[in-house]
């Protein structure tokens, strides 16, 4: 959670130690058929409340070549806003899971969302109970 003040050093650590066996084999497949090439990490870390280390976002952009500052900017505020979006429906979606009333969930969500869903699973509203 991006409350606490070292969230994202955690997060880079945690993804860190996920993907290191991965790379070290990739790399040693590379050295052995003599291919040249060397895999890299680049993790981008965006807070559930829309925090984002900026300069070291930006910094990582550009690593990996996006170069222009304006592109890059337009980048960081999509990757925020989306990030918000998606901390949005997560909570739209548990709080539904704890007040399942069907009424409820219609007005919540956002209607793309439901009629997609309603069809894809052959739902049919009911009329509510007394």
């Amino acid at each position: 959670m991006d409350t606490n003040e070292d969230w994202a050093e955690k997060k880079e650590q945690e993804k860190n130690d996920r993907y290191i066996s991965l790379l070290g084999f990739m790399n040693h497949l590379n050295h052995r058929e003599k291919s040249g090439w060397k895999e890299s990490q680049t993790d981008f870390t965006t807070g559930v409340r829309g925090s984002l280390p900026t300069n070291q976002f930006f910094a990582r952009l550009e690593s990996l070549g996006v170069k222009n500052k304006k592109t890059r900017e337009a980048i960081r505020n999509r990757t925020v806003q989306r990030t918000l979006s998606m901390s949005d429906m997560i909570l739209k979606f548990f709080f539904i899971a704890l007040n399942s009333k069907t009424d409820l969930t219609i007005q919540i969500l956002p209607t793309e969302i439901v009629n997609k869903n309603m069809e894809r699973f052959n739902l049919h509203l009911q009329p509510p109970r007394p």
